[in-house]
């Protein structure tokens, strides 16, 4: 039976059997000692840490109770704003930037008492799907270091997979969370596109861009979800969650609930990721649940689709470093025009500047209409698509990634086959759904496989609980060899 951490240390702070110093104290060395080999974290924050961890002992001193998240060491992707706390997006440009303002979702988990570990390690800008665009080089994959930890959100997944840290929060623009969360052998959810406020999100593709939980059990995404998901006047897409909290609408049964498969998405996994989807669809048949296979065509155009729309709303979102505003800027230059040149030429990194260029070419006036406009009326067609098929099913079932964690490196010799990591994950982006990914078996190597819920907007409730039933039926047991021992 899976039992979430968030609950277990919770009980444990309330009844005394540790205090929260003791706590933070034990995830901060931790951190210290394996960050050697896990490169998760870019910036280790141990006096913020020890002075919240004060506040919630004090409380509990005073006999007072706490919430599900007081006291809780945590991490925050490198993207995610921390008022006076160094912010880099792992990229040169923003190598000493320290922001004068939090995040929302950084906001709302301070007043909760919540124990910052440290800031972790990201792709640049959030554009890779291995970490190893880093500025700082990527971060290693708990189960093999041999490994990548995926990404973009690969340094939370690897503090979180690795014991260095109880949850973290990531953003998904691509799957950024569900993917290495997937390699990591934990639980990553991103949310519907507007429940969780991106206000302090580093912008990477404004349309895409959603931040959300990753832990190590459903239980824990649940309830960091619901602690984030508040409606924020500062985000103007922002709607905050939908209904009951979604923590109360775990545990309810699943019998006659209808799981689609789409046949699109097992084109071209690897077998062992197949068989393990399979074996998760015959999990599910025995809890009660019906398994529905159906075509969803429009699957074919979501790379594409993704990769012109996500780089041209990059483009325009990284215009503003120019070395004149923040940031990095070139040491010598002839006039303004050369100084913002050698700005963006030095600070940014290959990927970024491929992107900033395909952004820019599908913007340009010639080629407006041929790519981004086409990219936009294919959009609707895909989410046009997913809500046709959730009139036949409830959730939907696929693989979070065609395969398991490569070797590091690997991205890139082969560029190609590192784009389509994002195949499986990116239409849930394109049409602003709810997905999660939750571990489903192991490879003969050893490394974890991850399967992706996908449910209709703001149906975080119904995946959820999807995927806690099938946690508990399947039981699958962690086995990354690192960090804090409980």
């Amino acid at each position: 039976m899976s039992e979430g951490m968030i609950g277990k240390l919770h009980a444990m702070l309330e009844n005394k059997e540790i205090s929260c110093t003791e706590l933070t104290n034990q995830y901060l060395e931790a951190a210290q000692r394996d960050n050697e080999q896990l490169n998760a974290y870019v910036t280790l924050t141990g006096e913020e840490a020890l002075s919240a961890a004060k506040t919630v002992d004090e409380k509990i001193a005073q006999g007072q109770s706490i919430g599900l998240l007081e006291g809780i060491p945590m991490t925050l992707k490198d993207n995610i704003s921390t008022e006076k706390i160094r912010t880099t997006c792992c990229s040169k440009i923003l190598e000493d930037y320290v922001p004068i303002y939090d995040a929302t979702v950084w906001k709302i988990l301070k007043q909760q008492n919540a124990v910052l570990l440290g800031k972790t390690n990201m792709d640049e800008f959030a554009m890779g799907s291995s970490c190893e665009t880093s500025y700082f080089g990527g971060a290693k994959n708990p189960h093999n270091i041999h490994h990548v930890a995926g990404g973009s959100s690969g340094g939370v997944a690897s503090a979180v997979g690795g014991n260095i840290a109880v949850y973290g929060l990531g953003s998904d623009t691509g799957g950024s969370i569900r993917q290495p969360a997937s390699f990591c052998g934990i639980v990553g959810l991103k949310p519907t596109y507007g429940a969780v406020s991106r206000f302090g999100l580093i912008a990477y593709a404004s349309s895409f861009d959603q931040i959300g939980p990753i832990t190590t059990s459903v239980e824990d995404a649940a309830i960091v979800f619901d602690a984030i998901a508040q409606y924020d006047t500062m985000d103007s897409t922002s709607q905050g969650r939908k209904g009951a909290p979604v923590c109360d609408c775990l545990k309810n049964d699943i019998k006659g609930m209808k799981i689609g498969i789409a046949r699109e998405y097992l084109d071209g996994v690897r077998d062992d990721v197949r068989e393990a989807i399979e074996t998760a669809a015959q999990v599910y048949r025995s809890l009660g649940a019906e398994i529905v296979y159906f075509d969803l065509p429009a699957l074919k155009y979501a790379l594409p689709v993704y990769y012109i729309l996500a780089c041209a709303e990059a483009s325009s979102n990284l215009g503003r470093y120019d070395g004149i505003r923040y940031g990095y800027k070139a040491e010598s230059y002839t006039d303004v025009n050369d100084m913002i040149k050698k700005t963006r030429s030095n600070g940014f990194g290959d990927e970024v500047k491929k992107r900033i260029l395909l952004g820019t070419y599908v913007l340009s006036s010639g080629y407006y209409d041929a790519y981004y406009k086409k990219a936009q009326n294919l959009r609707g067609t895909i989410v046009n698509a997913f809500k046709n098929a959730f009139q036949n099913c409830d959730v939907i079932l696929a693989p979070t990634v065609p395969m398991t964690a490569f070797e590091n490196g690997h991205a890139v010799s082969d560029p190609v086959e590192t784009y389509l990591t994002d195949i499986c994950t990116v239409p849930v982006n394109i049409a602003g759904l709810p997905g999660v990914s939750v571990p489903c078996g192991y490879n003969a190597k050893g490394m974890p496989i991850g399967m992706q819920l996908i449910g209709n907007t703001f149906e975080e409730a119904t995946i959820l609980n999807a995927a806690w039933q099938y946690e508990q039926a399947a039981n699958m047991q962690r086995t990354a060899d690192f960090g804090v021992k409980l």
